[in-house]
């Protein structure tokens, strides 16, 4: 008999045969021209396991801008770089930031376990940086300064950015982590906001990581004892968001004094959503703290 093994009410459902059904994030868009803010969008292959949307905005026919390889969250199990909400919110910000944006689709766990995600987001961003003297997609060959190269993510897609930052090193300018998916032994006085997600958080890093050695694994904590040091993020400067609600809001406050305590060299800035709650960007984009966040990774991602 196929019964359910672990669920999050109205998210996921896995069962012991090994399927799994998703309640979020499953009206998959083709990519199209934008007639609002005429940014471009088209897919691509990067391997056999890992593909992309690439956002291109109106340009110039001989203009260079930033690159953002964008990774998006959903705790390694929901999410698509091809869903409505990541689709929409990657166009807005190709516009507003005018920047080429890279979004990827990696594999996601329980099918695909942790570390997958990391191993194929590692992959994307060698074949972006592959662009630097040529590379197969022209788009952003002819139209992207990798000298300007930045990543992003929310949720545990800004736990991908810092595994990418430690990985990619000095060929980053620039790191953004919103409502980053951290976690610890040790609870943070957020998680008392949101209980409940609180332990979703965690209870669901156990299915999607099976090898995981707890909440102190240095994939999931990246403050823990066995982590790597944070000296050895490559790129020049951090942003990171947190949200007044978010149980998570904690996690990201405590990787911004450390990185502040650190041997890193670089500029590290935070910034909180007051009154909101976790990426309530991509379900409320046009919200006051939503239009007030974009404008700071726009003026982040432009800074000279």
């Amino acid at each position: 008999m196929d019964e359910v093994i672990y669920k999050i009410e109205n998210v996921i459902k896995i069962y012991n045969s090994g399927r799994v059904e998703r309640f979020v994030a499953t009206q998959i868009v083709p990519p199209s021209t934008d007639p609002t803010t005429g940014v471009s969008s088209k897919d691509v292959t990067i391997t056999p396991n890992v593909s992309a949307r690439l956002y291109l905005p109106k340009l110039d026919a001989d203009k260079k801008v930033p690159v953002l390889v964008y990774y998006h969250g959903g705790a390694f199990c929901i999410g698509s770089a091809f869903d409505i909400p990541w689709h929409s919110y990657a166009t807005a910000l190709a516009a507003k930031a005018n920047v080429i944006i890279i979004s990827v689709q990696y594999r996601l766990a329980p099918e695909h376990p942790v570390p997958i995600a990391y191993q194929d987001s590692y992959a994307a961003f060698d074949w972006v940086i592959s662009h630097a003297d040529g590379g197969s997609e022209h788009l952003l060959a002819n139209h992207g300064d990798l000298n300007r190269l930045f990543i992003l993510g929310e949720s545990a897609g800004a736990n991908i950015v810092h595994h990418v930052a430690m990985y990619g090193g000095a060929k980053i300018r620039g790191a953004l982590l919103l409502h980053p998916y951290f976690l610890s032994s040790k609870e943070v006085e957020s998680e008392k906001k949101d209980p409940v997600a609180a332990e979703n958080l965690k209870s669901i890093w156990k299915i999607v990581c099976p090898k995981t050695s707890g909440l102190d694994d240095p994939l999931i904590n990246p403050l823990s004892e066995a982590a790597p040091p944070l000296g050895k993020l490559g790129c020049e400067r951090i942003l990171i968001t947190v949200a007044e609600m978010d149980a998570l809001n904690g996690r990201g406050r405590a990787y911004y004094e450390k990185l502040k305590e650190s041997e890193w060299k670089g500029e590290v800035k935070i910034w909180e959503a007051v009154g909101e709650g976790h990426c309530f960007f991509l379900g409320n984009p046009v919200s006051e703290m939503a239009l007030e966040q974009d404008e700071i990774i726009a003026e982040f991602l432009n800074k000279e």
